[in-house]
């Protein structure tokens, strides 16, 4: 049985129904069975780690034009909240690779991947990626950026990327912008953009729509940039083959 504010629900009374259907706890409340999504999943997972909240989650992949196919790298996986989201856009033919340095954090992101079915999408590694000499991916479409010093891997980001290719950090303070910032521009980075996310939600009832009292604020600073070429000679292209 769920215990909750409106009573008490039977799991038995919920197993089998079609999604959508309405059961009634013992208080004669009713509620509705209703298919998670992933924005659900996100919402609810276990986390040791602060999450990126789904208010940034849609900015970061209409910013970056994450798509059904690319490879993508995260050099911080977290309690894999990204992860995960951005696995189930790039399914069935792209693929996540996630690093980390925190075997604690990815016990829970391996449970989190597992408990949403993205593990066929993911492939998780605790890797360093601040001290490789040799990067584990190349021909990346999109590098994700989610540590306290952002700056360490740039140039290891720029090694992975296709040309053109995206990258984008997530920070939860200024100084890391600045910092950050600097960094793409000394490693050939453009289109920079730095942004802040805020939600507001309508409590929408007939003669009382208001503002909402609860709303999420400000929960991180987010940096795109794109790779590119100073000036300089860029990478050959490949002949197509004949």
């Amino acid at each position: 049985m769920l215990h909750t504010h409106i009573g008490v629900l039977r799991h038995s009374d919920a197993i089998g129904k079609e999604y959508g259907s309405r059961i009634i706890t013992n208080k004669d409340k009713y509620v509705y069975l209703l298919e998670p999504t992933t924005y659900d999943f996100i919402s609810k997972i276990q986390h040791g780690t602060q999450i990126v909240y789904p208010k940034d989650l849609g900015y970061i992949v209409a910013r970056t034009g994450i798509q059904s196919g690319q490879k993508i790298v995260e050099i911080g996986t977290g309690s894999a909240s990204l992860t995960t989201f951005v696995a189930s856009i790039v399914k069935p033919r792209g693929h996540v690779y996630t690093f980390d340095v925190d075997s604690k954090f990815m016990k829970i992101a391996e449970k989190n991947i597992k408990k949403i079915g993205m593990e066929k999408y993911i492939t998780m590694k605790k890797q360093d990626l601040k001290t490789v000499k040799k990067v584990p991916v190349k021909d990346v479409d999109i590098v994700i950026i989610d540590i306290g010093d952002p700056w360490t891997v740039v140039p290891q980001a720029r090694k992975m990327l296709k040309g053109s290719g995206g990258i984008v950090s997530i920070c939860p303070t200024m100084n890391q912008l600045e910092k950050l910032v600097s960094t793409l521009v000394q490693n050939e980075f453009t289109d920079i953009e730095c942004a802040e996310n805020i939600l507001r939600t309508i409590d929408a009832r007939e003669g009382k729509t208001r503002h909402s009292f609860q709303g999420i604020g400000h929960t991180t600073y987010l940096c795109f940039a794109r790779k590119a070429y100073f000036g300089k000679k860029s990478a050959k292209r490949k002949k197509p083959k004949t």
